[in-house]
């Protein structure tokens, strides 16, 4: 059984891993993305970046700015702009609650990762709220703890 079925259909594309760094994520949601047939094969072969993108919602709309697909070798003239913005499909009272959370202060939406389930492209994105630096200190300074910890719970499992 191939690796795609066991995990539900789902086939990861890329993470943003620097969002769990930058933010506290409060609440994770999926939605579709308008995409070219183009993207879509660029996609397929894995190169995307969602390194700086994230979510805006306007005139009723919610789009994904600064995602980078890069241009299909094979698409010449259909290829389009990389960094163009791209509009996430979701229904009209997702946008409003969300429009109503992003207006409160100090939250965003972030993309987290981008997936295929079946043939279609999803966008897994977070409603984020930014950490300050003491924080990104706190969490950097338990992962080690955590670290050392398993490291010795591993070297006290030998003897």
């Amino acid at each position: 059984m191939s690796e795609e079925k066991k995990s539900g259909g789902i086939k990861i594309i890329a993470k943003n891993p620097k969002a769990y760094h930058d933010f506290f994520v409060e609440e994770k949601l999926e939605a579709g993305i308008a995409l070219v047939g183009t993207e879509v094969k660029s996609m397929r072969a894995g190169k995307v970046n969602l390194k700086d993108s994230y979510v805006i919602i306007r005139d009723g709309e919610a789009m994904v700015h600064g995602m980078h697909v890069s241009p299909y070798e094979q698409g010449n003239q259909f290829n389009k702009d990389p960094i163009r913005p791209r509009k996430l499909l979701l229904h009209k009272r997702e946008i409003m609650k969300l429009y109503a959370l992003v207006k409160q202060d100090g939250y965003a939406l972030v993309p987290l990762a981008a997936y295929f389930r079946g043939p279609k492209v999803k966008i897994e994105f977070g409603v984020c709220k930014g950490k300050k630096l003491y924080d990104k200190r706190d969490a950097a300074a338990a992962k080690d703890a955590k670290r050392e910890i398993d490291r010795h719970m591993k070297d006290a499992g030998r003897w």
